[in-house]
C-alpha cells in the first residue's frame, strides 16, 4: 500500500516514513510537546517509487523521545492513524501546531528500527534473547534477511519490517552491521552444572564421532567467531537464543538453503546436548579480536547449501 503523499494537517508523510504529530501535556492534552509516530518505514530506502507495504502489513511504532517501540498489525495501524488524525484535528483548534521530529536521511538512521531489539549499533546483550548482529559476516546477515522474507525463519516482527524491501537494500543493511566491529561485553554468568558445561565443551571442540556429530568449531572456526563469507560466530549470544535456534532447526521452524547441514546436525542432538552446548557457548568470553576468520583450515564436514557462499 502506498503511503499518501500528504498526511492530515499538522502531520507529514514522506518516502522515509509516515509521521503523525500528536500534542499532549503531562497529565492531559494541552501544551504542545511534539511526539512523532514513525510507522515501520524507518527501514525504507528513499527510492522514488519504493513500495511501502508497512501500513498494509504491520510493523513497529517508534515513540520519539521515549525509547519505546510498539509492534502492531493491519487493523491496529488503521485505527491508530484515524485516531491520531482526529486527535490532531481537534487539538489544532486550541493549540499551536507542533513540529514533527525529523530523522536524518541516512542508512544509519533508517536501521534504528533494528536496534529496538538488537541493541544499540546491533550489539545486543548476552543476557536477553535477541542476537547480536554487529560484526557478523555480511553474507550471513544477508542470507538471514532473505530467509525471514521467504518464511524459512519465523518471526512476525522481522517479516513485517522486511517484506517491502528489495534484495539490494537487504544487502546494504547487512553490510552496514557487518562493518560494525565493536567490543563485546563480558558473558552472562555460567548456567548449568560443571558436568553439563564439560559435556557442552566436548561437543563444541570434539563433537561425537559415534553419532556422526562434527564439532561446532569445525564449521564456525577454532575461536568460534565465524568464518567469511557467511558462517556466523557462536560466542556472545544469549543461551536462550542458542537453545531456541537449535530447537527451531530440530522442528523445521528454521530452515536454510538445501542441503541444510545445520538441520541435519541439530536433529542428531538430544535435548541435553542442546542445553549443554548452549550453556558452554554462552559463558565464553571473546578475545580482543572477535572478527570472523578468512577461511577454514579444512573442508566442511558436511555438504551445505549455497548459503555459505562457496565455502566447502
Amino acid at each position: 500500500m502506498q503511503a499518501a503523499p500528504r498526511a492530515a494537517s499538522g502531520s507529514r508523510a514522506s518516502s522515509a516514513g509516515v509521521k503523525v504529530s500528536l500534542t499532549h501535556q503531562q497529565g492531559g492534552w494541552g501544551t504542545p510537546v511534539a511526539r512523532s509516530i514513525s510507522i515501520a518505514q524507518r527501514l525504507s530506502p528513499p527510492h522514488s517509487g519504493q513500495r511501502s507495504g508497512s501500513i498494509g502489513g504491520g510493523g513497529c511504532v517508534g515513540m520519539a523521545g521515549e525509547g519505546r517501540v510498539l509492534c502492531y498489525g493491519r487493523r491496529v495501524i488503521r485505527f491508530a492513524i484515524v485516531a491520531a488524525a482526529l486527535a490532531a484535528t481537534a487539538a489544532q483548534a486550541q493549540i499551536p501546531r507542533s513540529t514533527p521530529v525529523r530523522v536524518p536521511d541516512t542508512l544509519a538512521a533508517r536501521v534504528q528500527a533494528c536496534t529496538a531489539c538488537h541493541g544499540e549499533q546491533g550489539r545486543a546483550t548476552p543476557d536477553g534473547y535477541f542476537p547480536r548482529i554487529a560484526g557478523k559476516p555480511a553474507a550471513y546477515l544477508h542470507n538471514q534477511l532473505r530467509h525471514f522474507q521467504a518464511g524459512r525463519r519465523q518471526a512476525v516482527g522481522m517479516t513485517s519490517l522486511l517484506d517491502h524491501l528489495d534484495d539490494a537494500y537487504l544487502g546494504d543493511i547487512a553490510a552496514h552491521f557487518a562493518d560494525l566491529h565493536l567490543p563485546y561485553p563480558p558473558p552472562a554468568p555460567a548456567q548449568g552444572t560443571p558436568e553439563q558445561r564439560a559435556r557442552g565443551e566436548r561437543l563444541v571442540r570434539v563433537g561425537d564421532p559415534s553419532r556422526n556429530l562434527p564439532s561446532c568449531n569445525s564449521c564456525h572456526g577454532e575461536r568460534m567467531t565465524g568464518v567469511q563469507p557467511a558462517i556466523p560466530g557462536l560466542l556472545g549470544l544469549p543461551r536462550d537464543y542458542l537453545i531456541g535456534q537449535l530447537g527451531a532447526w530440530q522442528t523445521g521452524m528454521r530452515r536454510a538453503t538445501a542441503p541444510d547441514c545445520m538441520a541435519v546436525i541439530a536433529q542428531r542432538l538430544s535435548g541435553d546436548d542442546v542445553s549443554a552446548v548452549a550453556s558452554w557457548l554462552a559463558a565464553q568470553p571473546l578475545g580482543a579480536d572477535a572478527r570472523p576468520l578468512d577461511r577454514l583450515p579444512a573442508p566442511l564436514p558436511l555438504r551445505c547449501g549455497s548459503d555459505l557462499g562457496g565455502v566447502r
